[in-house]
């Protein structure tokens, strides 16, 4: 079954309306964008080398299970949120992994 990206976009913008509601958002920072196991397997190695060489920043969580790609400072906008999302899920999923959404970083 091959990835949605059209839904997926379409999720990112209403997050982001949904987070933006009686918030005052930055006007850029660095977004956390979240990525799980899809198979045990999977070379984490390699996904935080291609993560890397596009400029995320890459971390992986205790649960062993969750791989945090950070980009930044953007313009915290969806369409660039969205741009960014768009890349690593691309390479994510090459890698075994599945995107689980993103978070302004703190």
């Amino acid at each position: 079954m091959s990835h949605n990206y059209e839904t997926q976009r379409r999720e990112t913008y209403a997050s982001f309306k949904d987070i933006g509601q009686g918030v005052k958002l930055p006007k850029t920072g660095v977004v956390d964008f979240i990525f799980f196991i899809e198979e045990l397997d999977a070379n984490w190695a390699s996904l935080e080398k291609a993560l890397q060489a596009e400029g995320f920043s890459t971390k992986r969580m205790g649960d062993k299970e969750t791989l945090i790609a950070s980009f930044g400072p953007i313009a915290i906008t969806p369409e660039e949120i969205w741009q960014h999302e768009r890349t690593a899920t691309g390479i994510a999923l090459k890698h075994d992994f599945y995107p689980d959404g993103w978070e302004l970083a703190d």
